[in-house]
């Protein structure tokens, strides 16, 4: 609570927060959209593949042109991180190799990094974070998104003596919708082909929205952020609105959906039969709690929070999340605090390549959002031992053998370049967490609630 005044000083003593943006897509450009509102912070370079359009996307958002001739704008990220005196570097491209190339060159750089790349995080983030932070600069998830906002909600309810039993987000979600592909995504989302595209609207992409990719991909990032659980078999997606809540999300024996509690799931805004869920939390995200005694089940009552029918479960939630309208609170944290707004502690959530329909030999899968796999939850250590492919290696990779709907990729069915730097990074990991992984499932060790 303290960001704005930092910032005051910070200003106030002539030393503006210096930021590098890389990528100026949605998130990024929202973000550009509050600079000129916020006074202490600067973003004197932007980095994109296409500089014209990033030039265009200042324009867009309401910069003035002197504002945009003072910015250098260029293409060539890693060079600019190396050489700019920036304070933070925000990385926001969603590609995950180029991802986990400018973190490291942040880190090496001895810059902070904002990872608004969430495919590069699972991938490989928990390694990079651990690399942070023996470098002494701080890896953060990015806030406004839906990992760095529940992980908050998650360090509030643990560090006022609550017992987390589940926590995630909202969205829109069927089964069907596992096996759509781009060519039918926009349906789905109440447009047409020729609408999405004069809005500029990505098929891909929003079709890793709707077809459960992005939900596992930011579920692993609040798992390995937070500690929780990832559920054994995959998100169930269970129909809820906000004042089911603590009905719905707590465990079996106790009369909700969950296989043990401390864990982390999304909820759909659609029932099963397609109608709307009331008072849905399709833009928002959500923790429930549990009450430590009867006195703190008593206030829950006393103070109008929704809990069950026991009393005992209840739950917080934001309604809304802003996407990079939020962004200062994460780069003013690493900047002023250096704090992470949400950090990946462990490995313990993976985002598995699932087949959405009978794949053969020869055929080459085209990654998250796309035409022959969606992204699947897994344990990590389910991930390891079964040999799957991570959703984040998904692109441009030849498979060897055929794969059946539904069944789970594995690395032996693709080729891969053994030379890679992102293949490299990734197996890195994987042999820096296993050992752990093996240990925590031979004695039976949990997360913490």
């Amino acid at each position: 609570m303290n960001l704005s005044h930092l910032l005051d000083a910070r200003r106030a003593a002539g030393k503006p927060v210096r930021v590098a943006l890389i990528g100026a897509g949605k998130f990024g450009s929202m973000f550009l959209a509050q600079v000129p509102h916020t006074p202490g912070l600067e973003v004197p370079l932007i980095i994109d593949i296409d500089r014209d359009r990033a030039r265009e996307a200042c324009r867009t958002v309401g910069w003035d042109e002197a504002r945009i001739a003072a910015t250098t704008f260029t293409d060539d990220g890693a060079r600019a991180i190396a050489g700019g005196a920036m304070d933070v570097i925000v990385e926001a491209t969603g590609n995950p190799a180029v991802g986990i190339r400018h973190a490291r060159a942040a880190i090496a750089a001895g810059k902070h990094i904002v990872m608004v790349n969430v495919e590069a995080d699972v991938l490989a983030g928990p390694l990079l974070a651990e690399e942070a932070r023996r470098a002494g600069v701080v890896y953060s998830l990015a806030y406004g998104d839906q990992p760095a906002l529940t992980a908050e909600m998650v360090d509030w309810a643990r560090a006022t003596g609550f017992r987390v039993v589940a926590a995630g987000k909202g969205t829109k979600y069927l089964p069907a919708y596992h096996d759509v592909t781009p060519e039918g995504v926009w349906s789905h989302y109440g447009l047409t082909p020729g609408e999405a595209q004069s809005a500029g609207m990505n098929p891909q992409m929003f079709n890793s929205f709707l077809d459960g990719t992005k939900s596992a991909i930011e579920m692993a990032a609040i798992a390995n952020a937070t500690g929780l659980d990832v559920p054994s078999g995959g998100l169930l997606f269970p129909p809820c609105g906000v004042d089911d809540l603590p009905h719905v999300m707590r465990p079996r024996e106790a009369g909700g959906v969950l296989e043990k509690s401390g864990v982390v799931e999304v909820v759909s805004s659609l029932e099963r039969d397609g109608r709307p869920v009331f008072r849905d939390l399709r833009w928002g995200v959500y923790v429930v709690l549990e009450a430590p005694n009867d006195y703190a089940a008593d206030c829950f009552k006393q103070y109008g929070l929704k809990t069950d029918s026991s009393g005992r479960y209840a739950a917080m939630y934001k309604p809304y999340h802003l996407i990079g309208l939020e962004l200062n609170i994460s780069i003013l944290s690493a900047a002023l605090r250096g704090e992470p707004t949400g950090q990946p502690q462990g490995f313990r959530g993976d985002v598995a390549s699932v087949a959405k329909r009978d794949l053969r030999a020869g055929e080459m899968l085209d990654g998250e959002g796309g035409y022959t796999v969606w992204g699947k939850l897994m344990p990590a250590a389910a991930s390891l031992a079964a040999g799957a492919l991570p959703i984040g290696l998904a692109h441009r990779v030849k498979l060897k053998n055929d794969v059946a709907h539904g069944d789970v990729v594995c690395w032996s069915d693709v080729e891969t370049d053994a030379n890679s730097d992102t293949i490299k990074t990734r197996k890195a990991m994987e042999a820096a967490f296993s050992s752990i992984l093996k240990h925590k499932a031979a004695d039976g060790s949990r997360a913490p609630a």
